[in-house]
C-alpha cells in the first residue's frame, strides 16, 4: 500500500431487474462479487475509467451517465496498520452492447437479479448493495 489513499472507479450497469457483477480474482475482496472497476489513471476521469475497466473485465461496452456516491474502502491488519485505502467513484454507466465474459482480473463476470443483490444471496464486496438500492429506487 501506498501512503495515501487510491482512486479507482466503478461502472454501475443495471439492465431492467439485472446488474452487472464481476467476481474479484484479488484483493480486496477476492472471491466476492462486486462492480467492474479499477484504478483511475493519471490524466483520465473516474468515468473514462469506469467504462474503460467495464469493457477490460467483462468485455461490454457502455457510456457513462453520472456519478453516483463515493465510498471510502479502508481495510486493517490486525495490528491496525493500512493494507488498503481505496476511493471509490461508482459512475452509473448505460448498458450499450456485449454479453459479458470475465477477463483481465476477474474470475467470472455475469448480470444478477437485482433482487439476489439486495436479498443477499450472492456474497458481494461491502456497499455493493447499497449502490443497487440507491440506483434501482430512484
Amino acid at each position: 500500500m501506498t501512503n495515501h489513499p487510491k482512486l479507482a472507479a466503478l461502472a454501475v450497469v443495471i439492465r431492467a431487474d439485472q446488474v452487472l457483477l464481476v467476481k474479484r480474482r484479488n484483493e480486496p475482496d477476492a472471491g466476492r462479487w462486486g462492480f467492474p472497476g479499477g484504478h483511475v489513471d493519471l490524466g483520465e476521469t473516474a468515468m473514462e475509467a469506469a467504462v474503460r475497466e467495464l469493457y477490460e473485465e467483462t468485455g461490454v461496452t457502455g457510456q457513462p451517465r453520472r456519478y453516483l456516491t463515493n465510498v471510502d474502502v479502508i481495510e486493517r491488519d490486525d495490528e491496525g496498520a493500512v493494507r488498503f485505502h481505496f476511493l471509490l467513484a461508482a459512475v452509473l454507466c448505460e448498458y450499450h452492447v456485449g454479453e459479458p465474459v470475465a477477463r483481465d482480473d476477474v474470475s467470472d463476470a455475469r448480470w444478477w437479479p437485482v433482487a439476489d443483490v439486495l436479498s443477499g444471496k450472492i456474497e458481494c464486496s461491502q456497499h455493493v448493495d447499497d449502490i443497487v438500492e440507491k440506483q434501482y429506487s430512484a
